[in-house]
């Protein structure tokens, strides 16, 4: 096998490795290959001057593995023991190599084993792998081979202390390897250090001594020599160990030459023969006993008599030498009687018993002059007077009676007469010891001993039998037995069975008479009984023809004595006396009759005193069997016609006894077993007179056993069956009447018996037990008043109570036992009849109540047990129903004082099971009345055993009429019903009302899952409720309570599981099995976890109804009992809503409100913070659900909703979930309302009062921490509630909540409730005051202060004033989240509110250019939307202020975002146009906003982007020149000067044309009586000069510094005019024309200066126009304006009227006067 196959099979069997480093199997194999190299020359320079040369790889090798093993072997030591992997695989490598190249591998070990200094361990790892080369290889090399025996012998022969012995011993074992293929070099070796005369080393003998075990043929030519060398050295052993070792050599030596002699046919060696042997041996032997078994040393004693034992068995067989043997026996006695003490099995005397033995066996006994040292020694360890060390050691008496049965043998009568003489001492011991001895020599097996022998033990035992010491008889008794045993019957007839029957009468009559304070008389007594009994069991089992005396004896004996111990022996004795009887072939020695029939006395007395008896089978050392086979023996001579049957069933009853103990029987099936026996065998006698005969003796043995007894009750109930099948119904009356009159009616025992003896009578004789009684009822009548009968026993006083109880429970008797046929003609009368009379008419104490109960069950249960009742109905059900209820009534709840309560219970339920059934209502009223009887009284304590009793047996009756009552409802709602009568008790304070309450609780749901199981389905929500009653009763302080409620939780959970898809399975089961350990434990925190961890095991297994009415049921419950309770409930219910609270989006309401409603009443802390912890999850999850709920309370600020907010206030992130829900709330009133399409839709669209919403907003942000600014939130605050504030200045109604209060309270409103505090207006602004405080920013707060924003904020008035001041100063501030706020604002212009929209309108025109140039912007959905909401704002024509606002704020975006004006230019010119179209007065401010925002977009666009707008523009301008309105007119002028500015060539020409019809106005309020309307005329003007192309006229009015500006525009025109007279005289022609017209307008400035343009014209007009005009049209018009009522009007229109006169008389002076 090559390394690495050894190697791998090291790996599969050591599968350990080094214990720092486990290595691989391929880093072991190339570590081991190369050991050599690999080692440093530390190892080489150790070895000094015998190192091998270098050129030695074997060595080299070897050497470092052995290096290896021998650190691996210190790290076992040091690190702990195990099998090194490292040292096992150097060691296989060495073998391995040793397999090709043994002698060198050889030579390499043993040149180690030469080397100085080696350890004796690294020795012994070279010797052990020697051992193993040689195992392997066999033949080796001689010189090698040679070389080793010399070391090793040395090694052998060199002791020094205990690590020189260890190495010794391991040399030895090489040696004797060695010798298996080289002996003789081994043998020579060894041979030659054993030297006669020369005491030679202790392994020299021990190696010799292996040798001769090892190779028994090839040592045999040496033992001669070996034993004879030995012998020399006997004397010059001095030490102790040395002679061990010899001792053990010689022992070693003796036993292979018994082999070597029971093979000697095998051997090739010459023969030596046993006597060769012998005679060598035996000086050895001699000088064995004679010199060493003397040594003091008990282990040389050992080693020698273990050395003697195969020494005797090499010579006793020789004659010569056998004799001189014998001689040193007293030697041997001398030894035994030493006091040392030597290990049990080796001791002297199983020396002497080989050499007693082998006398026997070679017929040469010992001397006779030997015998009486011999005899006494040997009797001495059977008394007391033997040594105290051997005495009781059972090994020394076994070898001491075995050497006098071989003494017996040889020395019979001198033994005898020996033992004649110690039994004269009259000592007992020596007496007793002396009968055992002879004991054992009669029971002496193969060979027997000889009759002459057995005749001298005879003569002895006959000198003792006037002894009467208890010992001594029982010795006796056994040699008499054993002699009947062993085959000596004949030797026993007479004077031995005389004996036996003296003893067993003697025994019989003192254990029947026994004195007091003798204890131990009456032990030794019953010693002396049952060694009777057992010894005539014997006797009657091995010998025949006993003598009738000897059988009548132990006949009488079963009819007469009371010592029960004794039937089983004695009838076991007569079975086999007459079995011997009945078989014996000489008929005329059959002593006790012919045939098959024995003498017997009264077979029915024997017959009824054996089936008494027989009922107790396992009495007296199981009489049972006994009695059952003597009455099958003696069957036909007691019923000859029941022999047959009796055969049969007999082994029957037999065989039941047989497999079953007095532990395991059952008492009540052996006496039906008995019963049934009887039955059939007076079936078989029926029509004789034998039944009554037989009832007559059991009748009269009834006084012979007391009371109580199993054998009284039986004769009870086999007298009552053997009457019920009497003939004659006048005896067995008779019978009847005579038990009852000698009955004693005070002995509970006999009452009984009486009542089943008559009930079973009732079986067969039913009519004729009603008469009896109603007979002996109406006999006792006669006394009536005093009860007491002394007819027929005076000893017996009869109470009246007494009488009529048994009375009642012997008709109920009656009826349990009567024909189900007959049963019902006489149920009701007059059984029950007679049971009501007898209580009624009585006093009614604690004893007759209970028989009236017990009764009552009997009678019920009779009639149950019929199968077929039809439509029976029990008519006195309810009589007997209302005495129980009085019964029950009237114990008392604080105490138990006897078992009438549970009596009553058991009496309701049998009779609730008979018709008529109880109605529902008075099934609830029995269950209550039960519940309070038992469930209130206070538990007894433990050492009360009696009133324990009670007390249990009362809550099995309760259990039992609450599961019989429950069964005729056994559907959910009569499991409902029940469990709400228990649910007060469950939540009682007192522990022991719980306890109970939840078993009862228990045990009812256990019977409802075993009965209805998956028929009948819980209705929905009601496993929830069943599980909340009783989920924190698993926290209960009482450990009982606590494994009643998991137990009921776990068999809800079983029900809920078959009715449902549950996924409750093993897994769960297990986790709630070690749940319910855990909750063994008192530690109340434990307990409290172990809830929450069933909690979360079980909560899987509701739905979400269930979940809810669980809910329910543990907020109802709360305050119903202690702090615990409350916690384990609140527990649940967190556990449940942690678990479930994602599946409860339709039953939020339903939990929450459950909740709420029992918030208040909750005063606890640590209770009421858990509820609200859990509406604060249910808000988590379903916010706009609990958020309505909240919101929707009566009064939703009180203060368990109030701490409800404050607790959601503490965890910032929740309290910011909540604000945003709230908001949400409040900005759902500003947007469209939507068809909600779930649930949760509903709640969250619910109508809530605003009022609330800012209540609860303004107490969060009030109670949120300060230190969390809510940055992120407030824009959203801030914009809801300016869109808040904005509604709320709208009338609107009363707040629901203060009508809500006006319903349910009078008088003046609380101080929460406050009108003005509660005024939404002044809430939302103070939220608004709250978020500001929250910035940080003072600078803001105080502007805001400063600018009186919040009083703004409150009015109508100016409310959009103050919106927009606080969106300016917001936006103005360095504050965060602007754009967020900007964001929502435009968001706003989209609400459908209005109010909404304004809001948002008028702070997105507030913020002019900032909003506007906001980042968001730019993304263009959200500038389109935004444009997109202003432009339809702006088209709101309902709403002006909207449409201003809109207006504006589109102009102002063409200021804030000039680059996105010309892609919504059209958008922007069409809005702005439409507001100029359709102007009314009532318009004004709408018409103003939309040129003023027209002007602003203008400014960002070309003339190219205006497109067709252009032209509406500008003919919309010029309708608004002369408008009324100042303000129109400005924007309009101003409007128009943007249009001047951007015309370009494309609308040169057309505006030219428009600036032409603009002219005049424009020159007309250039001199407006507004002066800002001037001022932008003015501007507007210079702005549309150039389009007439005079550069000229630019600085009259523009650049000129002289004059006023009236004098400025006279100049102007008068140039303008001068100007048009020479290139355009026909527009100066229209511009007066057009001039007239407005002196008629409503404003006298325009009027005046209409006067002077008119005038300054007509001085420039030309001839030819002037004569085209109308002159008197135009004077009359001038003249009209002198009734004007300004006077500067009448002044400017008389200077027209004179230039008018001028031109006329300049260009028509010849007109007619009348023209002009």
């Amino acid at each position: 096998m090559c390394i690495r196959q050894r190697t791998e099979l090291y790996l599969v069997v050591y599968p350990c490795s080094s214990q720092k480093r486990p290595l691989r199997k391929e880093e072991l194999e190339e570590e081991m290959a190369g050991v050599a190299t690999d080692l440093s020359a530390e190892g080489l320079e150790e070895t000094g001057e015998l190192q091998p040369p270098k050129s030695d790889a074997t060595f080299q090798q070897v050497t470092n593995l052995l290096n290896i093993m021998d650190s691996e072997s210190v790290k076992l030591d040091t690190e702990g023991a195990g099998l090194d992997l490292r040292k096992t695989l150097a060691s296989v490598i060495i073998t391995d190599k040793a397999a090709t190249e043994p002698s060198v591998v050889m030579n390499a070990l043993i040149r180690s084993l030469q080397m100085p200094e080696i350890s004796t361990q690294r020795k012994v790892t070279i010797y052990s792998i020697l051992q193993e080369i040689i195992q392997q290889q066999g033949e080796l090399e001689e010189q090698c081979v040679q070389r080793l025996v010399t070391v090793a012998s040395k090694e052998m022969r060199e002791l020094s202390e205990m690590e020189g012995y260890v190495k010794a011993e391991v040399a030895s074992d090489t040696l004797v390897a060695l010798s298996r293929n080289h002996f003789n070099l081994v043998m020579y070796e060894l041979q030659h250090h054993l030297k006669p005369l020369s005491l030679s080393d202790e392994f020299v003998i021990v190696t010799l001594a292996k040798l001769a075990n090892g190779n028994v043929f090839e040592f045999m030519p040496y033992m001669g020599i070996t034993l004879a060398t030995i012998f020399t050295m006997l004397r010059l052993a001095e030490e102790a160990k040395m002679r061990q070792v010899i001792c053990g050599a010689v022992e070693t030596f003796c036993e292979a030459v018994q082999c070597y002699l029971r093979h000697l046919e095998d051997s090739t060696y010459p023969v030596m023969t046993e006597e060769q042997f012998a005679v060598k041996l035996f000086p050895m032997y001699r000088y064995f006993v004679t010199v060493w078994l003397r040594h003091p040393s008990p282990e040389v004693k050992v080693g020698v008599i273990k050395s003697l034992k195969p020494m005797l068995s090499l010579l006793l067989p020789n004659d010569d030498l056998r004799e001189q043997v014998y001689d040193y026996v007293p030697l041997l006695l001398a030894q035994y009687q030493s006091k040392d003490h030597l290990q049990p099995g080796l001791h002297p005397l199983q020396v002497l018993r080989q050499i007693l033995e082998a006398s026997v066996t070679t017929n040469t006994p010992v001397p006779r002059m030997q015998l009486h040292p011999i005899f006494m020694e040997l009797h001495s360890q059977v008394c007391s007077k033997g040594p105290a060390v051997h005495q009781y050691n059972n090994q020394n008496l076994v070898e001491t009676v075995q050497c006098f049965v071989a003494l017996a043998r040889s020395y019979p009568k001198e033994l005898m007469r020996f033992f004649l003489g110690q039994v004269e001492t009259g000592k007992e011991a020596t007496c007793v010891a002396t009968l055992s001895l002879i004991k054992a020599v009669v029971s002496a097996e193969e060979p027997r001993m000889n009759i002459r022998t057995i005749s001298l033990a005879i003569r002895v035992v006959k000198n003792s039998l006037s002894d009467t010491r208890s010992k001594v008889r029982v010795a006796i008794l056994r040699i008499i037995g054993q002699l009947a045993q062993s085959g000596y019957q004949d030797r026993i007839k007479g004077w031995g069975l005389k004996y036996v029957s003296v003893q067993l009468t003697l025994s019989t009559y003192r254990l029947e008479n026994h004195r007091e304070n003798c204890y131990q008389k009456d032990l030794e007594e019953k010693m002396v009984h049952k060694v009777t009994m057992d010894t005539v069991r014997i006797i009657t089992s091995s010998v025949s023809g006993m003598a009738n005396e000897f059988w009548m004896r132990l006949l009488s004996y079963i009819m007469e004595t009371d010592c029960m111990e004794a039937l089983t022996p004695i009838c076991v004795s007569l079975t086999n006396l007459a079995m011997c009887q009945l078989h014996s072939s000489d008929q005329e020695a059959g002593v006790a009759g012919k045939g098959k029939h024995v003498d017997l006395p009264a077979p029915q007395k024997l017959l009824a005193r054996l089936l008494v008896l027989v009922s107790s089978p396992y009495k007296g050392e199981g009489r049972g069997v006994a009695m059952l086979n003597l009455l099958r023996t003696l069957s036909h001579s007691i019923v000859p016609t029941l022999a047959g049957m009796w055969q049969q069933e007999i082994p029957l009853l037999v065989q039941y006894l047989e497999e079953h103990t007095e532990f395991t029987w059952n008492q009540k099936v052996w006496e039906d077993k008995l019963m049934q026996f009887l039955r059939n065998s007076l079936r078989k006698t029926r029509g004789t007179h034998w039944s009554l005969r037989l009832s007559k003796e059991l009748n009269n043995l009834i006084q012979s056993f007391g009371s109580p007894s199993l054998e009284k009750g039986f004769l009870y109930r086999a007298l009552g069956f053997t009457l019920a099948m009497g003939l004659e119904a006048n005896k067995v009356e008779l019978l009847l009447l005579e038990l009852l009159y000698k009955t004693d009616y005070g002995n509970d025992f006999d009452r009984e018996g009486v009542i089943q003896c008559f009930g079973l009578c009732a079986h067969g004789q039913v009519k004729t037990v009603l008469n009896v009684l109603q007979d002996f009822e109406e006999r006792i009548q006669e006394s009536e008043q005093t009860w007491q009968i002394s007819a027929w026993q005076k000893d017996h006083l009869w109470k009246r109570e007494t009488v009529k109880s048994t009375l009642m429970v012997m008709y109920s008797c009656v009826s349990s036992y009567c024909h189900p046929q007959m049963l019902l003609a006489y149920v009701d009368n007059p059984i029950t009849a007679k049971i009501i009379h007898h209580y009624s008419s009585s006093c009614q104490d604690i004893g007759l109540k209970m028989a009236f109960m017990k009764s009552i069950v009997q009678v019920t249960t009779a009639v149950r047990n019929i199968k077929d009742l039809g439509d029976f109905q029990f008519a006195p059900k309810p009589t007997l129903t209302d005495l129980i209820m009085v019964i029950l009534k009237a114990e008392p709840t604080d105490h138990l004082a006897s078992p009438v309560r549970a009596m009553a219970m058991d009496a309701l339920s049998h009779l609730s099971k008979l018709r008529p059934f109880y109605p529902a209502e008075e099934s609830i009223e029995l269950m209550e009345i039960s519940i309070r009887s038992v469930i209130s009284l206070q538990p007894p304590g433990e050492d009360n055993e009696p009133i324990k009793t009670l007390y249990v047996n009362a809550l099995h009756s309760l259990e039992w009429l609450m599961e019989g009552l429950l069964q005729k409802q056994l559907d959910p709602k009569g499991l409902q019903e029940t469990v709400h009568l228990l649910e007060k008790w469950i939540l009682s304070e007192k522990e022991w009302e719980r306890e109970k309450a939840m078993n009862l609780h228990l045990h009812l749901v256990e019977l409802y899952v075993r009965s209805v199981s998956v028929c009948i389905p819980l209705k929905l929500g009601q496993f929830g409720t069943l599980v909340g009653l009783v989920a924190p009763c698993i926290c209960d302080a009482h450990r009982r309570t606590r494994m009643a409620s998991t137990n009921v939780l776990s068999s809800l959970l079983d029900l809920h599981a078959s009715q449902t898809c549950s996924l409750w399975g093993a897994a769960q089961e297990k986790e709630l099995q070690k749940c319910r350990e855990d909750l063994l434990s008192m530690d109340e925190e434990k307990v409290s976890g172990v809830s929450s961890r069933i909690a979360k095991v079980v909560c899987m297994e509701f739905n979400c109804d269930e979940v809810v009415s669980l809910i329910q049921k543990l907020c109802e419950n709360i305050g119903a009992m202690d702090l615990q309770h409350d916690k384990a409930a609140v527990t649940w219910i967190g556990t449940f809503l942690q678990m479930r609270v994602k599946e409860l989006d339709d039953k939020v309401a339903e939990i929450l409100g459950a909740i709420l409603v029992h918030l208040p009443a909750v005063d606890h802390l640590q209770v009421r913070r858990p509820l609200i912890e859990g509406i604060l999850l249910l808000a988590h999850f379903h916010q706009e659900t609990v958020l309505t709920s909240l919101l929707r309370q009566p009064l939703p600020m009180q203060s368990h909703l109030k701490e409800v907010w404050l607790a959601a206030a503490e965890n910032v992130p929740f309290a910011r979930s909540m604000l945003r829900g709230l908001m949400g709330r409040l900005q759902s009133r500003f947007t469209p309302r939507v068809q909600p399409t779930s649930k949760a839709d509903i709640w969250r669209l619910a109508a809530v009062d605003p009022l609330m919403i800012l209540c609860t907003l303004c107490l969060l942000l009030e109670k949120v921490d300060k230190e969390n600014k809510l940055l992120d939130l407030f824009p959203d605050l801030i914009y809801t509630l300016l869109m808040q504030l904005s509604c709320s200045l709208r009338p609107k109604a009363s707040s629901p909540v203060l009508k809500t209060w006006r319903l349910v309270h009078i008088g003046t409103l609380p101080e929460e409730l406050n009108l003005e505090r509660c005024s939404g207006l002044v809430v939302t602004i103070k939220s608004m005051r709250l978020l500001f405080e929250r910035l940080n920013s003072e600078g803001l707060v105080c502007a805001l202060e400063e600018h009186s924003v919040w009083a703004r904020l409150e009015s109508s008035a100016t409310f959009l004033e103050g919106v927009g001041l606080l969106a300016r100063l917001y936006v103005e501030s360095e504050v965060g989240y602007r754009q967020r706020l900007l964001e929502l604002m435009l968001r706003g212009l989209g609400s459908e509110v209005p109010s909404c929209r304004i809001s948002c309108t008028a702070a997105c025109v507030e913020v002019r250019h900032l909003f506007m140039s906001n980042p968001v912007l730019y993304q263009e959905k959200l500038l389109r939307t935004a444009v997109l909401l202003l432009e339809k704002g702006a088209g709101q024509q309902e709403d002006e202020a909207l449409q201003v606002l809109s207006l504006r704020a589109l102009g102002n975006m063409a200021l804030g975002a000039p680059r996105k004006v010309k892609q919504y230019r059209k958008l922007l010119l069409q809005q702005c146009l439409g507001s100029l179209q359709g102007a009314t007065d009532s318009r004004v401010m709408v018409t103003t906003e939309g040129m003023e925002a027209l002007t602003k977009v203008l400014a960002q666009l070309r003339e190219g982007d205006v497109g067709f707008a252009f032209k509406a523009i500008s003919e919309q301008c010029r309708l608004f020149f002369d408008n009324e309105s100042e303000v129109l007119r400005e924007k309009a002028f101003i409007l128009f000067g943007k249009l001047a500015r951007l015309v370009g060539i494309a609308r040169r020409h057309f505006f030219k044309e428009e600036v032409r019809r603009a002219w005049v106005p424009l020159l007309l309020h250039c001199q407006d009586p507004c002066s800002s309307t001037a001022q932008a005329c003015v501007a507007t003007m210079l702005q549309c000069v150039h389009f007439w192309g005079w550069k000229s006229l630019e600085s009259p009015l523009g650049h000129s510094d002289a004059g006023t500006d009236d004098d400025k525009m006279i100049t102007f025109q008068t140039t303008m005019c001068s100007i048009l007279t020479q290139k355009k005289p026909a527009v100066l022609y229209g511009f007066l024309l057009e001039t007239m017209s407005y002196v008629k307008n409503n404003l006298s400035r325009i009027r005046i200066v209409a006067c002077n343009l008119a005038g300054i014209i007509m001085k420039q007009l030309s001839a030819h126009y002037v004569k085209k005009l109308d002159l008197p049209g135009l004077r009359n018009s001038l003249q009209e304006l002198q009734l004007d009522s300004d006077p500067g009007v009448r002044r400017a229109a008389l200077e027209a009227l004179k230039v008018l006169d001028s031109c006329s008389q300049a260009w028509f002076p010849a007109l007619p006067q009348g023209v002009s």
